[in-house]
């Protein structure tokens, strides 16, 4: 019964973590949320889904592109058969960004920031999904999820040798690219570079470079899911995500590797918002957003360092308990979102899906991609924009009235006592077992890294 015991204790007092200096509390706030939204959450209705292997880049060390721990980079890959085989759709994986080389040093202990850690085998669902019930556009492809270890969206290229960290995200992405290209990539008639969360804002900062790295007869897109970030006040009137950009800026030496289109006008840290980029990106791009998007509401706008006196709580935790001046405050920011894209959706080439959901990454599950009652926006899923706009049947560029008229909605709702999310009207999501122990042991190898930095 000692099990019984450990796992009622890490439900019950779990929760009660001594607070750290220099915003650590957040950051293990982030990390939760990011750890549900995007992996640890268990999406009961998938039936048997389509489980891929990691396969390691061998070699790749031998020209820098590690994890932040020195371990080889990895990807998952299901090979496209008949109609898809020359066709390749590569996913980049979201989590975060580390700001600090105290939490970047942390990061480095979980599968955010070395493969020792990284699942050796992941579910492919969504826009991965190998059935075309489930992904018609996509599922013969070859079909790739690059993880993701280095902690800024793929775009490092520098070190610190006293904390024995590597930024090398923009290696990492050059060897994954040649072992793709290796693989048949060379051989693409089409490809779309896609990815969710900071692995969205990596579609955007890679997609030029994708469209020039394949072969100039490829058909070359880009998605990106959740990759929005606003660079906007919170509720207490500062800028919480900017000055967590302005970390990973520093940390990572990024003002050497981020577009000098944007660099030679703005400051670096302004030019690792996607709001600065899109406008000049080449190639065809295509937005799928929240308009309300969940992990920004909770770490962004009204992150609990910006919100003391804990008013923002239960609006943070169901949209449903919002208030009047709450609603308005989330109305602005997604104004605000609209505004920074309106030079981007004046392109014919590219598409917008902006749904007014409290949502995260829709691309990747199952539920929101492509179902029965999965969120649409004039009667059209987020699958079939996704797959018009990209093969030119019909150009897309969807915004949704504002909240509250879309009832199609997959809103992500926290109910922080029992550890579980709902997600109205279709899937409900709850953390397994295995990923509640998991999360218990992450949080003892927090502290043990705090007491040893």
């Amino acid at each position: 019964m000692k099990w019984v015991w450990f796992l009622c204790y890490f439900l019950c007092f779990g929760v009660v973590l001594s607070r750290s200096e220099d915003g650590f509390e957040d950051l293990k706030a982030r990390e939760s949320l990011l750890s549900f939204l995007e992996h640890d959450a268990v999406a009961v209705p998938a039936p048997q889904p389509l489980m891929i292997g990691l396969s390691l880049i061998q070699g790749a060390d031998s020209k820098g592109a590690v994890c932040l721990d020195g371990t080889l980079p990895g990807y998952h890959l299901h090979r496209g058969s008949g109609s898809g085989a020359n066709s390749w759709l590569i996913q980049l994986e979201g989590g975060g960004w580390c700001n600090t080389i105290r939490s970047c040093v942390f990061r480095k202990t979980t599968r955010r920031g070395s493969s020792k850690f990284m699942e050796k085998q992941i579910p492919f669902t969504g826009i991965l999904s190998n059935k075309a019930e489930e992904n018609p556009d996509f599922y013969n492809w070859n079909r790739v999820k690059l993880r993701y270890c280095d902690g800024a969206s793929f775009s490092g290229d520098s070190q610190n040798e006293g904390a024995q960290l590597n930024f090398r995200g923009q290696r990492i992405w050059l060897a994954a690219i040649e072992e793709l290209m290796a693989k048949g990539m060379q051989n693409a008639e089409q490809a779309l570079l896609s990815g969710c969360s900071a692995g969205g804002l990596a579609s955007i900062l890679h997609c030029d470079e994708f469209r020039d790295l394949v072969p100039k007869t490829t058909k070359v897109k880009c998605l990106s899911d959740a990759g929005m970030f606003i660079d906007a006040v919170d509720v207490s009137g500062g800028r919480t995500l900017r000055d967590m950009y302005a970390g990973v800026v520093s940390v990572q030496e990024l003002q050497k590797v981020l577009p000098s289109t944007c660099t030679s006008q703005l400051d670096p840290t302004s030019c690792f918002f996607p709001q600065n980029l899109v406008a000049n990106i080449k190639t065809p791009l295509f937005l799928l957003n929240a308009a309300y998007d969940v992990w920004q509401v909770r770490s962004s706008l009204a992150p609990t360092s910006a919100d003391p006196l804990g008013q923002w709580k239960d609006c943070r935790a169901d949209n449903a308990h919002c208030n009047s001046s709450q609603i308005q405050f989330l109305q602005d920011f997604r104004n605000e979102m609209l505004n920074t894209i309106k030079v981007f959706s004046k392109s014919d080439q590219n598409g917008l899906f902006i749904n007014s959901c409290f949502a995260h990454c829709q691309s990747e599950r199952q539920d929101t991609w492509f179902a029965n009652d999965s969120p649409v926006i004039g009667n059209k899923s987020i699958a079939e924009s996704v797959g018009d706009w990209y093969f030119d049947r019909v150009a897309v560029k969807t915004i949704d009235c504002p909240y509250p008229c879309d009832n199609t909605c997959h809103n992500i709702v926290d109910n922080d006592v029992i550890s579980t999310i709902t997600i109205s009207q279709s899937t409900r999501l709850t953390f397994s077992l295995l990923s509640l122990l998991s999360a218990f042991l992450i949080s003892l190898t927090f502290s043990n890294a705090l007491n040893e930095v």
